[in-house]
């Protein structure tokens, strides 16, 4: 889906291109945001390995054990197929870590795992269970304490006070985090209700 996005965006910029007589201009920023792209990777390259070395050395030396029990009040009410030790509440645990240190990146592989493990709950393949569907809702709109990765960008381009939108991060974060749960949890309870009501009879 998202090649066929791209495909037509740039399918339109290069009308768009020719009709004005700007196609030279459009050729320029295409050169141009190839250059940046890779620019901005190994900005963010840095960033990335130490706090993917320090998630590795967390998880060796058990404080993902650690956080997944301090956790746990709240994991088990939001993902009851998860038991409290296992894997799949571990990666939950370091993914919800991850994302409050602003870490999307680091966060992604114990994402995947954590959707793995609750895929084996699931009770028809390929459908999203419950469990599942309220972790896509966190990961996506996740409390942020230190937006580190929005950060370096900011610094990447120029940025004298790259930690001074804080107080806008936590506000967005937390009211997309609760309207998001509280969604989902109508959701899954409207759902359970159709389930459960008596199919009509005919005629």
């Amino acid at each position: 889906m998202m090649n066929w996005v791209w495909f037509v965006l740039i399918g339109i910029s290069v009308v768009f291109g020719i009709a004005t007589g700007h196609i030279n201009e459009v050729s320029q920023a295409s050169l141009n945001g190839a250059g940046n792209a890779v620019a901005l990777f190994i900005t963010l390259l840095g960033s990335m390995c130490l706090w993917n070395g320090l998630m590795k050395i967390a998880d060796a030396c058990g404080i993902t054990k650690a956080l997944a029990a301090i956790l746990s009040p709240i994991t088990k009410r939001l993902f009851p197929d998860l038991a409290p030790t296992s894997a799949g509440m571990k990666a939950v645990s370091m993914n919800i870590a991850a994302n409050f240190l602003g870490l999307g990146n680091a966060a992604t592989p114990f994402g995947l795992c954590a959707m793995k493990e609750m895929a084996k709950h699931s009770h028809e393949k390929g459908v999203a269970t419950d469990s599942m569907a309220m972790f896509i809702v966190m990961n996506t709109a996740s409390l942020q304490l230190i937006p580190t990765t929005i950060a370096v960008i900011r610094m990447k381009y120029g940025s004298v006070a790259p930690f001074d939108i804080l107080p806008c991060v936590w506000l967005s974060s937390i009211v997309t985090l609760v309207s998001g749960i509280l969604l989902a949890r109508i959701f899954e309870s409207r759902q359970y209700r159709m389930k459960r009501a008596p199919a009509t009879p005919p005629g």
